[in-house]
Protein backbone atom coordinates (compact mmCIF):
# COMPACT_ATOMS: atom_id res chain seq x y z
CA UNK A 1 0.00 0.00 0.00
CA UNK A 2 2.91 2.35 0.69
CA UNK A 3 3.95 2.05 -2.97
CA UNK A 4 0.72 3.81 -3.99
CA UNK A 5 1.65 6.73 -1.76
CA UNK A 6 5.10 7.03 -3.36
CA UNK A 7 3.63 6.76 -6.85
CA UNK A 8 1.19 9.56 -6.01
CA UNK A 9 3.94 11.79 -4.63
CA UNK A 10 6.12 11.15 -7.68
CA UNK A 11 3.23 11.78 -10.06
CA UNK A 12 2.44 15.11 -8.43
CA UNK A 13 6.07 16.26 -8.56
CA UNK A 14 6.45 14.99 -12.12
CA UNK A 15 3.32 16.80 -13.28
CA UNK A 16 4.49 20.06 -11.74
CA UNK A 17 7.90 19.59 -13.34
CA UNK A 18 6.28 18.96 -16.72
CA UNK A 19 4.20 22.13 -16.44
CA UNK A 20 7.21 24.23 -15.46
CA UNK A 21 9.55 22.80 -18.13
CA UNK A 22 6.98 23.04 -20.92
CA UNK A 23 6.31 26.70 -20.12
CA UNK A 24 10.00 27.63 -19.91
CA UNK A 25 10.77 26.01 -23.25
CA UNK A 26 7.68 27.52 -24.92
CA UNK A 27 8.69 31.02 -23.76
CA UNK A 28 12.16 30.58 -25.26
CA UNK A 29 11.38 28.72 -28.49
CA UNK A 30 7.73 29.45 -29.24
CA UNK A 31 4.78 27.12 -29.49
CA UNK A 32 4.37 26.41 -33.19
CA UNK A 33 6.11 23.07 -32.78
CA UNK A 34 5.56 21.78 -29.24
CA UNK A 35 9.23 21.94 -28.22
CA UNK A 36 8.30 21.89 -24.53
CA UNK A 37 6.66 18.50 -24.90
CA UNK A 38 9.61 17.20 -26.90
CA UNK A 39 12.07 18.40 -24.23
CA UNK A 40 9.98 16.84 -21.46
CA UNK A 41 9.69 13.49 -23.24
CA UNK A 42 13.41 13.38 -24.09
CA UNK A 43 14.56 14.34 -20.59
CA UNK A 44 12.04 11.92 -19.06
CA UNK A 45 13.29 9.17 -21.34
CA UNK A 46 16.87 9.93 -20.31
CA UNK A 47 15.90 9.75 -16.63
CA UNK A 48 13.97 6.50 -16.94
CA UNK A 49 16.89 4.98 -18.87
CA UNK A 50 19.24 5.89 -16.03
CA UNK A 51 16.84 4.50 -13.45
CA UNK A 52 16.26 1.30 -15.45
CA UNK A 53 20.00 0.66 -15.44
CA UNK A 54 20.17 1.19 -11.70
CA UNK A 55 17.28 -1.16 -11.09
CA UNK A 56 18.45 -3.96 -13.37
CA UNK A 57 22.26 -3.75 -13.41
CA UNK A 58 23.55 -7.34 -13.23
CA UNK A 59 20.09 -8.48 -12.19
CA UNK A 60 20.39 -6.83 -8.78
CA UNK A 61 18.21 -3.86 -7.94
CA UNK A 62 20.36 -0.93 -6.83
CA UNK A 63 17.38 1.07 -5.56
CA UNK A 64 14.54 -0.08 -3.34
CA UNK A 65 11.08 -0.98 -4.61
CA UNK A 66 9.68 2.15 -2.98
CA UNK A 67 12.32 4.30 -4.70
CA UNK A 68 11.50 2.57 -7.99
CA UNK A 69 7.79 3.27 -7.53
CA UNK A 70 8.45 6.90 -6.62
CA UNK A 71 10.90 7.63 -9.44
CA UNK A 72 10.07 5.37 -12.38
CA UNK A 73 6.33 4.97 -12.10
CA UNK A 74 5.39 8.16 -10.28
CA UNK A 75 7.89 10.85 -11.27
CA UNK A 76 8.58 9.72 -14.83
CA UNK A 77 4.94 8.81 -15.40
CA UNK A 78 3.75 12.20 -14.16
CA UNK A 79 6.50 14.07 -15.97
CA UNK A 80 6.45 12.60 -19.47
CA UNK A 81 3.63 13.62 -21.74
CA UNK A 82 2.80 11.17 -24.45
CA UNK A 83 -0.90 11.93 -24.05
CA UNK A 84 -0.10 15.61 -24.66
CA UNK A 85 2.19 14.63 -27.54
CA UNK A 86 -0.61 12.62 -29.15
CA UNK A 87 -3.18 15.41 -28.83
CA UNK A 88 -0.77 18.06 -30.12
CA UNK A 89 0.13 15.88 -33.10
CA UNK A 90 -3.55 15.29 -33.84
CA UNK A 91 -4.25 19.04 -33.64
CA UNK A 92 -1.39 19.79 -36.05
CA UNK A 93 -2.71 17.16 -38.47
CA UNK A 94 -6.30 18.41 -38.19
CA UNK A 95 -5.03 21.92 -38.96
CA UNK A 96 -3.45 20.60 -42.15
CA UNK A 97 0.06 21.04 -40.75
CA UNK A 98 1.24 17.62 -41.93
CA UNK A 99 4.90 18.60 -42.06
CA UNK A 100 4.88 19.78 -38.43
CA UNK A 101 2.80 16.80 -37.28
CA UNK A 102 5.29 14.45 -38.93
CA UNK A 103 8.26 16.40 -37.53
CA UNK A 104 6.75 16.15 -34.04
CA UNK A 105 6.38 12.36 -34.36
CA UNK A 106 9.85 11.74 -35.80
CA UNK A 107 11.71 14.10 -33.45
CA UNK A 108 9.90 12.91 -30.34
CA UNK A 109 10.37 9.21 -31.02
CA UNK A 110 13.96 9.50 -32.25
CA UNK A 111 15.15 11.82 -29.46
CA UNK A 112 13.40 9.78 -26.74
CA UNK A 113 14.88 6.50 -27.95
CA UNK A 114 18.36 8.03 -28.07
CA UNK A 115 17.86 9.58 -24.61
CA UNK A 116 16.71 6.35 -22.97
CA UNK A 117 19.64 4.50 -24.58
CA UNK A 118 22.17 7.13 -23.43
CA UNK A 119 20.71 7.14 -19.91
CA UNK A 120 20.90 3.38 -19.70
CA UNK A 121 24.48 3.27 -21.05
CA UNK A 122 25.65 6.04 -18.75
CA UNK A 123 24.13 4.59 -15.61
CA UNK A 124 25.34 1.09 -16.51
CA UNK A 125 28.88 2.39 -16.87
CA UNK A 126 28.70 4.20 -13.53
CA UNK A 127 27.31 1.18 -11.69
CA UNK A 128 30.18 -1.16 -12.66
Amino acid sequence: MLSYFWIGVGSAVGGMGRYWCTNVVARHFGEYLPWGTIVVNVSGSLLIGILAALVTADGRPLISEDARALLMIGLCGGYTTFSSFSLQTLNLARSGEWFWASANIVLSVLFCLVAVWLGYLGASALSR
